[in-house]
């Protein structure tokens, strides 16, 4: 699985309505026996929001946002997936194929990966829909 960003920020936001049950899910898979990909775009988009007090009132500050990724990169199950040499291939067909621009270039590029390692996208974020050869799924919806 690779896991984006927006799961780890309602693990952590508490205000969120989906804080319990992503912190339930998170924790839980970083405590299984599978592979929980944690790529760095994910982990750089957490600490940018969760440090904004722009997007929160009382957010976390950077110290505090590092050690919450510490801790999850500590864990057995956690690994950052690389790109390879297929990955320009694939964002290239991806960007191409769909006429992806502007926010979506993100997506894009966490669809590359998980199609490039044949991983599953975890994410609220239904925009992940559009890619259609991409296996994702939503461990938080109500």
């Amino acid at each position: 699985m690779l896991v984006d960003a927006n799961l780890l920020i309602f693990a952590v936001h508490r205000a969120s309505p989906l804080h319990r049950v992503a912190k339930e899910w998170l924790q839980t898979q970083l405590n299984g026996t599978r592979r929980v990909g944690l790529p760095w775009q994910s982990l750089g988009a957490f600490l940018r929001i969760a440090t904004e007090p722009r997007v929160f009132g009382s957010p976390l500050s950077p110290d505090a946002a590092w050690d919450r990724v510490s801790a999850w990169l500590s864990s057995d199950a956690a690994w950052i997936p690389q790109p390879g040499v297929r990955y320009r291939e694939i964002l290239g067909d991806l960007l191409l194929r769909h006429q992806i621009r502007g926010n979506l270039v993100t997506d894009a590029q966490l669809a590359a990966l998980a199609l490039e390692h044949g991983l599953t996208v975890c994410s609220a974020d239904t925009d992940f829909a559009r890619f259609s050869d991409l296996r994702w799924e939503n461990p938080v919806v109500a």
